[in-house]
């Protein structure tokens, strides 16, 4: 069973940090690419970053380059997004993606809230 656990997500003020995490089960993580989206209300949900595997390679949504970093753990069974300078564009739920096995699968999401 393919389980993906999002976490990490808070308030913070504008310029701000939050590094969110996912935990992921049911698959062999290291061999899988990962990818993160977001979705603030009343919008679609948008690209945000990807991680190659097993190239590790990885690339991102024009909106946060330069501020947000994806990385893995293979060990954890983890994915990491650290967002940096946050803006108060950036408010939305973060969701972690993967494909597997001819189906795309999500977790759950976490909130993150950029706000004075």
């Amino acid at each position: 069973q393919v389980q993906l656990v999002e976490s990490g997500g808070g308030l913070v003020q504008p310029g701000g940090s939050l590094r969110l995490s996912c935990a992921a089960s049911g698959f062999t993580f290291s061999s899988y690419t990962m990818r993160w989206y977001r979705q603030a209300p009343g919008k679609e949900r948008e690209f945000v970053a990807i991680i190659a595997a097993p190239s590790g390679a990885t690339n991102y949504a024009d909106s946060v380059q330069g501020r947000f970093t994806i990385s893995r753990d293979n060990v954890k069974n983890t994915v990491y997004l650290q967002m940096n300078s946050l803006k108060l564009e950036d408010t939305a739920v973060y969701y972690c993606m993967t494909w597997y096995r001819g189906e795309t699968y999500w977790g759950q999401g976490t909130q993150v809230t950029v706000s004075e």
